[in-house]
This record gives C-alpha cells, structure tokens and sequence, in this order.
C-alpha cells in the first residue's frame, strides 16, 4: 500500500474521478434540451464526490474531512437518483444502469463508507 502524500493517492477521489469520466460519456448521448436540466445536475453531482473529498481532505481536520466525506455521499445518492430519472426517460437503458453506474456508484459509496469508519 502506497503512503498517502495527497488526496489524488487516496481510493475513493480516484474513484470518483472514474465516476466523473463515465457520468460525462454518458450525459454526452442525452437529448441537447436536457443540458440544464438532466446532463447538468448530473456531471454537478458526480463531479461534487471527488471535489469534497479533495477538499475535506486538504482541510488537514479528521472532523472536516468526515464533514466533507458525508457530503460526497450526499452527491452519490443524488447521482443516483437522477441516473433512476434518466433511465425511466429512456436516456439510460436498464441493463447500462444496473451493470456499470449502479456498480461505480455502490463501490463508490463503499468505499467512501469504509473511509469513514477508519477515520472514527
């Protein structure tokens, strides 16, 4: 394991950047109308995980570090409740839901859980 010099060696904001990369494909093949709606909420969502996590962890404070950390959680379950809304639009198929940002969202969410249970 790696020493932790920097919020970009740590697992979960790696993760979320992955997250970012796929939500930002993905909204790239939703309709032009939806750009400040659907596409917007959601790249701000999933870009909110990593960024709390960059900065709850460049706040050098266990207790704002949690702070920020449960934000980040905050933006994963509104990611994916605008992934459920995207999906019963029809701008997701069922089976991408489940199998890819379902999967990045739960470890995701894992992880970021499991964070926070070292940190106590």
């Amino acid at each position: 394991m790696k020493p932790i010099k920097s919020y970009r060696d740590l697992e979960t904001w790696q993760e979320g950047i992955r997250l970012v990369n796929t939500i930002y494909k993905l909204t790239s093949t939703f309709p032009k109308e939806e750009s400040y709606g659907l596409i917007s909420q959601m790249r701000r969502a999933a870009v909110s995980v990593p960024v709390n996590i960059a900065e709850g962890y460049a706040r050098n404070h266990r207790a704002e570090l949690r702070q920020f950390l449960y934000v980040a959680l905050g933006s994963l379950a509104e990611l994916e409740t605008l992934s459920i809304v995207a999906c019963q639009v029809s701008y997701i198929d069922q089976a991408c839901l489940s199998r890819e940002l379902e999967s990045s969202i739960a470890v995701l969410r894992f992880k970021t859980l499991a964070f926070l249970r070292h940190l106590r």
